[in-house]
């Protein structure tokens, strides 16, 4: 875009400086601005056919004749210089954004319309010069056009390297998750059918053998079944949980960055205070902060042009934990809760915590608190 502006500015400059060393008088003036106007409206529409090869070899041949018409010379002017500028932009242009033959086609018209304009007029370039030059243009043109669609099939070729790169990196970290989910049920099914099987048959025993005894034996044997009977429901507590793949904790969100920022997608600052790390998160409430940070940094590859940052994790007073994911906004919109934000909001009340979102000084911040379980030691 900074590109067409600048040809833009240099095409409008070359183009008055033409006009201004022509010598035409009042009645002629009319016409060479309607033809000025005509000139520059295609130049403009050129972005537009661009994708249209015969439409934009139609529309470069149209601005070569009309710059041919407007400045052809009369017998007593001077040297005029700038429509060969002029000339060097249109083949420029047909070089970049045609073919071969057709580029060919508008570089012999311009060339011609050069000569013509040396022929036609006292003081004109000489024709030797011009056929110099056009051969050094066409040279550097040449080598620029084989320069830019070498430099394309590079940028494609990278492109499918990068995108089957990532491809590969999230097939790996797929794998990895699937094959340390299977290893977590085969631990579970181990647990689950030996040392399981065990504490029941432990039970069954404790349970005959209180049944035979009497007095202290009997409660004591009671006590002995409870315990069993506990150890057995954190057993299953444990196989449950070894079962359970949904991601949570501070180990799966450091996994999260690391594929984010691995796949080119954001920058992110993580900074954890003092005593985030050792807060006492059940495994529900890892899970919720996961799927939080998740959602925020989703939001911001999504809304957001900045793609950096900020993630903080803090457990002030050791009584709450707190999470901050902000990122630099540029615009000022109005902002409406989406779908999955209002999800993470629910999910964060349901748990006893709070969330807020919404933009704040030049920042969109999403930041949630969860209550911590405070657990008193004492004797029995």
């Amino acid at each position: 875009m900074r590109s067409y502006w600048f040809w833009l500015v240099i095409l409008g400059a070359s183009w008055t400086m033409g006009l201004i060393q022509l010598s035409i008088g009042i009645n002629e003036l009319s016409l060479h601005i309607l033809g000025s106007a005509l000139f520059f409206g295609l130049f403009f529409l050129m972005p537009l056919v661009r994708r249209n090869p015969f439409i934009a070899f139609l529309n470069l041949l149209v601005m070569a004749i009309l710059t041919i018409l407007i400045f052809w010379p009369q017998s007593e002017s001077a040297l005029n210089p700038f429509p060969l500028m002029v000339f060097t932009i249109i083949a420029g242009k047909a070089v970049y954004r045609l073919s071969g033959k057709a580029a060919a086609v508008i570089g012999v018209v311009v060339l011609a319309g050069a000569l013509l304009h040396s022929i036609a007029g006292n003081a004109g370039w000489p024709p030797l010069f011009l056929l110099l030059y056009g051969l050094v243009v066409s040279g550097a043109l040449i080598f620029f056009k084989k320069s830019y669609v070498l430099e394309e099939e590079l940028q494609e070729r990278n492109e499918a390297l990068l995108s089957e790169y990532r491809k590969m990196k999230r097939r790996l970290l797929t794998d990895e998750q699937a094959a340390r989910q299977e290893e977590r049920t085969q631990i579970a099914r181990d647990i689950h059918d030996s040392v399981g099987h065990k504490l029941t048959a432990l039970l069954m025993q404790l349970e005959v053998f209180r049944l035979q005894a009497d007095g202290d034996a009997a409660e004591h044997l009671q006590d002995l079944k409870s315990l069993a009977k506990e150890s057995l429901e954190e057993t299953r507590s444990a196989v449950k949980t070894l079962k359970h793949d949904e991601a949570g904790g501070v180990t799966a969100i450091i996994g999260l960055i690391r594929k984010l920022e691995a796949e080119s997608f954001l920058r992110i600052q993580f900074s954890v205070k003092h005593g985030a790390l050792s807060a006492p998160l059940g495994n529900d409430q890892m899970v919720i902060v996961y799927r939080a940070v998740q959602e925020a940094l989703t939001n911001v590859m999504r809304h957001s042009q900045a793609r950096e940052a900020d993630i903080v994790f803090e457990a002030p007073g050791s009584s709450i934990f707190r999470f901050t994911v902000s990122n630099k906004t540029v615009q000022a919109a109005a902002f409406r809760e989406g779908f999955g934000l209002a999800s993470m909001r629910e999910r964060i009340e349901q748990a006893g915590g709070e969330c807020e979102a919404g933009p704040e000084n030049g920042l969109f911040i999403v930041k949630g608190s969860l209550p911590l379980i405070v657990k008193e030691s004492g004797l029995e």
